[in-house]
This record gives C-alpha cells, sequence and structure tokens, in this order.
C-alpha cells in the first residue's frame, strides 16, 4: 500500500479513485431497492402496496440498533487491518445474501419473506457504509479537499449508477428484453458482483488514518455532546427533511411512470436520464460551493428542484419523451444531494472534536445514517401507505380511476417540493463557513500541538 498523499501534500488521485469505488454498490443499489422493488413485490408478485411498504419501512427501523452500535465499536476497534476497513469486509456477505434473497425471490413470496430478507440485507449495509462513511472524514482536514473526496466517492457512485441503467436500457431497445422483473434481475446480478469486488479494493488500495481510537466516554454523555453541536442539529434536520423528500419521490416514480405515462418497459431508460445529468453536474457544484460555500450550493439547487417538480402535472397517457427533459433538471440538481451534503459532515465533526477532544466520526456518521433511514421508512409508507388507502390497484398498466391517478399524481410531484423547500428553509443560515471551518482546523492543530509538547 503506497502513500495516500503526494510530494505537495494532498490526496492523489489515485486514492481518491480507489476509495470512492465502495460508493458504487450502494449507488446501484439503492434507486432499486427503493424504487423497483417496491413496484415488483406490488404489480408483478401480487403483494399489497399498502403492506409492502410496510414491510420496507419496517425493516430499516431496526437500524435505530445497529447503527449507532456499529459506528460507537467501528471508532474503538484496533487491529492489524485498521478500524474501518474490517467492518466493511464482514458486511460483505451478509448484504450479499439479503441482495439474493431480495431481488431473486421464488414465484409466491409473502410480506414476511420481503421483510426478513431486507432486514438481512440492511444489517449488512450498515456494517459497510458506517465505516466507510466515517473513514470519508478521516481521509482528510481540508475543507475544500473533503468536497473533492465526496466530489469522486458521488462522480463514482454515479458513474456506476448510470452504467446500471445503461445496460437495461441497452437489453430493452437491442433484445427488446426489458421491464421490471427484468430490471431487477440485472441489477441484483451487478450488485453481487459489485459487493466483494469494490470494498475488496478499497481495503486493500486506501490506507487509514493513524489517529488512535477516542477514550471510551459512555454513550450518553457523548449523546449530550453531540446535541450540543449546534450546527450538527441543523445539518441533520435539514438532512432528514430532504431525505424523506426524496425516499417519498423515489418509492412512487415506477409507479407514476406505469400508472400515469402508461409505460412498462421504459422506467430504467428515464431514471438514466437523471442520474446521467446529476453525475455530469458534480464538477460544477463542487465548483460554485467554493465561490458561495457548499450549503448555499445545496440550498440553491433544492429549490430549483423544488420549482421544476410541478412540470409533471402536465404528462398523461404516452408523455414518455417529456418526462425525460424534466427529470434530467432535476437530475442536475440533484447532483448536491450527496456531493454537499457529506462534505458539511465532515466539518461538523471537526466541531465535535473541538468541543469533545475525540474522534467520533463513527458515532456521528451512524447518528446521520439513522436520520436517512427515519426518512427511507417514512417515504414509503407514506408514499404507498396514501396509495393503498385509496385503493390503488396493483395490477399493471394505466391507472382508470381519475381519483387514484390524482392521489398518485400528487404524492410522487408535490411531496418532493414540500420537503425540499422546508430543507433549504433550514439550512440557508448553516453557521460553519469556511472561513469557520479554517478557524476550527487551527484550533485542532493549537492543541494538538499543546499535547505533543506535554507528552514531551
Amino acid at each position: 500500500m503506497v502513500s495516500s498523499r503526494s510530494n505537495d501534500g494532498k490526496l492523489t488521485k489515485k486514492t481518491l479513485f480507489f476509495f470512492g469505488l465502495t460508493e458504487m454498490p450502494l449507488q446501484v443499489a439503492i434507486v432499486p431497492i427503493v424504487t423497483f422493488i417496491p413496484n415488483y413485490y406490488v404489480q408483478d408478485l401480487g403483494l399489497s402496496a399498502a403492506l409492502v411498504g410496510l414491510a420496507m419501512g419496517i425493516s430499516r427501523l431496526f437500524d435505530g440498533i445497529t447503527d449507532p452500535l456499529i459506528g460507537y465499536f467501528s471508532d474503538r476497534t484496533q487491529s492489524r487491518w485498521g478500524r474501518r476497513r474490517i467492518w466493511m469486509i464482514a458486511g460483505v456477505p451478509l448484504a450479499m445474501l439479503g441482495a439474493y434473497m431480495a431481488f431473486f425471490p421464488g414465484p409466491e413470496p409473502t410480506v414476511a419473506y420481503l421483510f426478513w430478507w431486507m432486514l438481512v440485507l440492511w444489517l449488512g449495509w450498515t456494517m459497510i457504509f458506517i465505516p466507510y462513511y466515517a473513514w470519508a472524514a478521516e481521509l482528510t482536514p481540508d475543507y475544500n479537499e473533503r468536497s473533492m473526496v465526496t466530489g469522486w466517492r458521488t462522480a463514482l457512485g454515479l458513474v456506476a449508477n448510470v452504467v446500471s441503467k445503461i445496460i437495461p436500457t441497452v437489453a430493452l431497445v437491442y433484445f427488446g428484453y426489458g421491464g421490471t422483473p427484468a430490471v431487477v434481475t440485472m441489477i441484483g446480478l451487478m450488485l453481487l458482483f459489485l459487493l466483494p469486488t469494490t470494498v475488496g479494493l478499497t481495503s486493500a488500495m486506501v490506507p487509514e488514518s493513524t489517529a488512535p481510537p477516542p477514550k471510551s466516554t459512555p454513550v450518553w454523555a457523548g449523546l449530550r455532546i453531540m446535541m450540543r453541536n449546534g450546527p450538527f442539529k441543523r445539518l441533520i434536520a435539514a438532512f432528514f427533511v430532504n431525505y424523506l423528500g426524496t425516499a417519498i419521490s423515489t418509492a412512487t416514480i415506477v409507479f407514476f411512470i406505469r400508472g400515469v405515462l402508461g409505460e412498462e418497459k421504459a422506467g430504467i431508460a428515464i431514471l438514466l436520464a437523471y442520474y446521467l445529468v446529476s453525475l455530469c453536474s458534480i464538477p460544477f457544484w463542487v465548483w460554485i460551493s467554493t465561490r458561495i460555500g457548499k450549503h448555499r450550493a445545496w440550498c440553491s439547487a433544492l429549490i430549483a428542484f423544488a420549482c421544476i417538480n410541478p412540470l409533471y402535472f402536465f404528462l398523461g397517457p404516452g408523455d414518455v419523451m417529456w418526462m425525460i427533459p424534466i427529470i434530467a433538471m432535476t437530475g442536475f440538481c440533484g447532483g448536491t444531494f450527496h456531493t454537499m451534503t457529506n462534505s458539511m459532515k465532515a466539518d461538523v465533526i471537526d466541531l465535535d472534536t473541538l468541543q469533545s477532544g475525540e474522534n467520533r466520526a463513527g458515532l456521528y456518521f451512524a447518528t446521520w445514517s439513522l436520520a436517512i433511514k427515519a426518512a427511507l421508512v417514512l417515504g414509503p409508507i407514506v408514499g404507498l401507505g396514501l396509495l393503498g388507502l385509496f385503493g390503488y390497484e396493483s395490477a399493471p398498466g394505466l391507472v382508470e380511476d381519475p381519483v387514484q391517478r390524482l392521489v398518485l399524481q400528487c404524492v410522487f410531484i408535490l411531496g418532493p417540493p414540500i420537503f425540499f423547500t422546508a430543507a433549504a428553509a433550514i439550512a440557508w443560515n448553516y453557521p460553519i463557513t469556511e472561513a469557520r471551518h479554517i478557524r476550527l482546523r487551527d484550533a485542532l492543530k493549537r492543541r494538538q500541538a499543546r499535547r505533543l509538547a506535554t507528552a514531551e
């Protein structure tokens, strides 16, 4: 394993590349899990929309136990292989087993079957990605370099996401193989390949931080320090609201495509437009963030997304081609949702380190993961629950009942703008700017120098 830094002290592109690889399975899987899997189990396998939404949501509630535990223990793990990568490697077999069973069910799966195997998948997922995101915060202390880390990571994830949409699109266009069941099969196979490959390469090629594990502060005392972190509370609130709007949209978009547009096979091609433009937008948003700040770049994108989304109300049966430019515009805005927020998380951890004297990145990322997963719990429950409440029919094809169709349109179209606007309002005056972060880092350097002097 070579040094992660070049002669000028910056992270090398090789390090950024290999570290970012592990984002690939997340980006390949997260959209199908919350879009195609619910639709597949409801419209193709005949299960209740409300019960599927409930099973998908409740399966994530157990992360409320596993996330903080794995974050806490990964902060304190000491081994010859480091404290982050050992958890990631251990999580791969569990995630692969859960993915195989969820993406390749038998002909008559039950709601209980979906629930239990999603539970296994999410446990493996937690073991991989809580340590992974904590590791990201430890790669560099620099305000703008952290945007580079998240930019590379998000870009590589979106490359995999785009490829996972291109392959089913090519299969549909050239071989006539398409539809929701086909998409689930193809993406399931990609996920089973990417999980061991990318986690293995990141673990082998990127050195971990040599910072010592934090001293053993009791969990409740640590949480009290965390809850006194004002920027953290503002960021996590905005983050939660942002993801709640995203979760409602992703849980219902395939229902909208099939039920309002009447399109049975092109859903994956439509999603390709979103993620391809989102990928291309990342350099722009990283550049903008260096001029107006990370939080203002994120807020600007949230507001723009909220203004664009109502255009979907003009679409009806057969308007697939008209949906593509709308979803492409929202995809451009969506390029900030991971890039800016993940970089901002690392900055908040510096404030906690200054206040607590500890490196508790794992606990922080576990807490943020819980916020995301709480949103992902509520999103399907709210979105699919509303469809079930109004008697949404599970059969494929256009929704004929005007009330059901209107409910589907309102949930998919109005959910994101409501929550994105609220998230922008919360985050607009976020206090950790680049200037304040420089002062934080200077204070941390002075503390470290005093400790070294005392030790001598």
